[in-house]
């Protein structure tokens, strides 16, 4: 093992720049995956005729599929269709669209976690359904989903890691390309980057608990 080799700053600098790969993947996911998430798992809890059983069957359908297989069909079969990516946004998108569908299924709990006499109680006082919905079920419901949310964040995160397979030069890949460069370098890089995930996620699983913990 080679820490001074490894850790000498050309190669620090080139680790920390795929871990930032890695954030910039993951922030832009988290905020796509919450909107798509919670459309979706909104218009399941709606029950509109049609729309919602498509909206199930799209969501069930990509909850039951590995993500390594929707980031290849995005990387790869798309631009066979005429849709080109480059490897950072098939990423971007392929985790927005695995971890939506996640969170779709956690906002329908959460909403339908809300009291019925609430809403009943709501709809008496001449509120309309759209109007309960954002005023009295929502505000509730995300307090609710709040902790499932940031823990599907942190599974988000570490699941950035799967695009080493299309080369997006994120803080695995590097770590990988680094250790081919030398041999007693692979275990000073992998423990970094072991550390960086734990930085991050144990972060976000504080605040997690904190949540939970308020919550109760």
């Amino acid at each position: 093992m080679d820490f001074s080799g490894a850790y000498a700053w050309p190669n620090l600098r080139y680790l920390l720049q795929g871990f930032l790969i890695t954030l910039q993947v993951a922030g832009l996911s988290i905020v796509f995956s919450f909107v798509l998430g919670t459309v979706l798992g909104t218009l399941r809890f709606t029950r509109i005729p049609v729309l919602s059983q498509i909206v199930a069957v799209i969501v069930d359908t990509i909850r039951n599929l590995p993500l390594l297989l929707i980031i290849f069909f995005i990387h790869i079969v798309l631009p066979q269709l005429g849709i080109k990516m480059s490897v950072f946004w098939s990423t971007v998108v392929g985790l927005s669209l695995f971890e939506g569908a996640m969170i779709a299924e956690i906002v329908r709990s959460g909403l339908k976690s809300v009291e019925r006499g609430q809403v009943e109680a709501a709809r008496s006082s001449g509120l309309s359904y759209m109007q309960t919905l954002g005023g009295i079920i929502m505000p509730q419901a995300l307090r609710r989903m709040s902790p499932p949310m940031v823990s599907q964040f942190i599974s988000l995160l570490k699941d950035t890691s799967l695009a080493i397979i299309i080369s997006l030069p994120e803080l695995m890949h590097n770590v990988q390309i680094l250790g081919g460069q030398s041999f007693d370098y692979i275990i000073p890089a992998l423990l970094l980057a072991a550390v960086l995930y734990f930085v991050i996620n144990y972060t976000l699983s504080i605040v997690a608990k904190r949540l939970e913990a308020r919550m109760n």
